[in-house]
């Protein structure tokens, strides 16, 4: 089949996604600004100096859920914080059993992250990164030890969580969170 043939039959049934309006942008503007900036500034003040760190680039995808997609499903607090947090110690565990062997470890770690987080009912995208961070984070992050599923990804988490409580319930358009367990 023709590329101009397939297009021309999914002209009638293919729809995009439906648009998001300039108030719903910004609030999911001021929303993720105010609680990554707030998470980088705890970390630089308070948490480097302590050879801990409050900000994983998992915690920037969770900013745009829980931001962005405020209805998801994924981006409730339960998830969120469940989601972070189950696959901290998931990764953690898989370093320690299987970090002589990164790929094996990286790759059990997001795959076993994914099914406890199905099976805690707090499925979140952005844990699978958070547990390959685990595995991959450097020196830095495997001193930590399991402490990383708590500090840095259960804390901020956390914040986001606070900080979305004020910020998507300021407009009287968006309701958060849709529910909390």
């Amino acid at each position: 089949m023709k590329i101009r043939d397939f297009l021309s039959r999914m002209k009638g049934g293919a729809k995009s996604p439906p648009g998001v309006g300039l108030h719903e942008m910004l609030w999911a503007l001021i929303g993720s600004a105010i609680g990554i900036c707030l998470c980088e500034y705890l970390s630089a003040q308070y948490f480097e100096p302590r050879d801990l760190t409050l900000v994983i680039g998992s915690l920037g995808a969770s900013a745009i859920l829980v931001y962005g997609a405020v209805k998801s499903p994924f981006s409730q607090p339960r998830n969120l914080i469940g989601g972070h947090v189950v696959s901290g110690l998931v990764g953690v565990a898989c370093y320690h059993l299987f970090g002589s062997t990164l790929w094996l470890a990286s790759g059990l770690a997001v795959s076993f992250a994914m099914i406890a987080m199905m099976a805690t009912k707090t499925l979140h995208p952005p844990g699978g990164a958070t547990a390959l961070i685990a595995v991959i984070g450097g020196p830095k992050i495997h001193a930590l030890g399991y402490l990383y599923a708590f500090v840095p990804a259960g804390l901020g988490a956390f914040i986001l969580v606070v900080i979305a409580l004020l910020i998507n319930n300021l407009s009287p358009n968006r309701r958060y969170p849709e529910y909390w367990f």
